[in-house]
């Protein structure tokens, strides 16, 4: 007799709690996670903090940046711009980029190369300092300046890495990443291990989530792009799957969703907007019922949640979300609640309490 498949509820409960597994240390976590996505809003702290507070024991807001020399991590892109193990790096580099320089911003790239090769660790204001390159139009249409959109290309093509940060600046020093095999079944191969680590992250995954995401590696690897859509394909014929109200769900190999250890404790917890469970806004709704938005670049009068809304997580159902901030030292917390009130469960209002301590803490208030 085949196997009971998963419900809806099995699969809300897999996302959670095969994420948000006891909390270890932050170089154990980043190499569970693979990859930790950052973002520079602060409200009440960066999007990489928030996520990791949740899984690494005793963190504190700004610790990633603090310890990032010693932690053997690197800054670069995968499906957006984070943190990620030196594991992958071999599977993003030599990164091709979509647009070639001309032979101007080339020359200059040689030339700043060259500089932090002898200085060694360089600020982007010693850059601009030695060779004054100007100021580019940025993609909104703004001036940037152009030795540090220089660094930016410089690092993505794989010629820098970022050594440190200083008062959240990027420090770049140089690198050279090695040869890799690059016969059409080492692609393969690489692009196979990309694919798998996006899933095991975001797992569980509906089909279209899947391919959106392994079309986000376009960014992080594009010189794979062909074999990333082929890696999808044999990965789709060979992972569990089960389909729900018409949509087809994959998870990895191996975990069986319906299992009692995917067990979810009586806890709140405020998500970021990029944290793993609520990444995917496709998802998010399938899995718990409404449209989730991050409006943090929404004009104030059309927002419905807020400005930087957490995600308000309470065992494994996001009931609503909070806005919080930091106001004469204290926290400030405005809730809202997809109910319209919070959950008739005095577990729950404990629960939440519990959570904001954690974040007094976090943020060192």
């Amino acid at each position: 007799m085949p196997a009971p498949q998963p419900h809806i509820a099995d699969l809300r409960r897999h996302a959670v709690a095969r994420s948000l597994l006891p909390p270890t240390t932050l170089k154990r976590v980043i190499q569970r996670l693979g990859f930790v996505q950052a973002d520079p809003i602060r409200a009440p702290a960066r999007a990489q903090d928030l996520t990791l507070r949740h899984r690494v024991s005793d963190y504190r807001a700004g610790d990633l940046e603090a310890l990032y020399p010693r932690l053997g991590v690197e800054e670069d892109c995968l499906v957006n711009y984070g943190f990620l193990t030196r594991t992958v790096l071999p599977l993003l580099h030599p990164r091709t980029a979509r647009r070639a320089w001309d032979a101007t911003t080339r020359a200059q790239a040689d030339e700043v190369l060259a500089f932090v090769r002898a200085r060694g660790p360089t600020h982007p204001k010693d850059v601009q300092a030695a060779f004054n390159h100007g100021t580019v139009k940025g993609y909104w249409g703004a001036d940037l300046n152009a030795s540090t959109h220089l660094l930016d290309g410089m690092h993505y093509r794989g010629m820098l890495r970022v050594s440190h940060r200083v008062s959240g600046t990027r420090v770049y020093e140089a690198v050279a990443h090695p040869e890799v095999d690059d016969s059409p079944d080492a692609r393969a191969a690489r692009a196979d291990a990309l694919v798998a680590l996006i899933l095991a992250k975001y797992a569980p995954l509906p089909a279209r989530s899947f391919s959106y995401l392994v079309q986000l590696l376009g960014y992080g690897a594009p010189h794979l792009k062909v074999e990333c859509r082929a890696a999808l394909a044999r990965a789709r014929r060979t992972l569990p799957t089960v389909q729900i109200d018409g949509v087809d769900w994959y998870w990895p190999e191996g975990e069986n969703p319906r299992a009692k250890r995917w067990a979810v404790g009586d806890e709140v917890r405020l998500l970021a907007p990029f944290d793993p469970v609520v990444w995917d806004r496709g998802r998010f709704e399938l899995l718990w019922g409404w449209p989730y938005r991050l409006e943090a670049y929404t004009p104030a009068p059309k927002r419905l949640y807020g400005h930087y809304a957490l995600p308000l997580l309470w065992r494994d159902a996001v009931v609503g979300w909070a806005n919080v901030g930091v106001k004469a030292g204290g926290l400030t917390v405005e809730l809202g609640y997809v109910a319209g009130q919070a959950p008739a469960d005095a577990a729950y209002a404990a629960a939440l309490d519990d959570e904001l301590q954690r974040m007094s803490t976090f943020l060192g208030l």
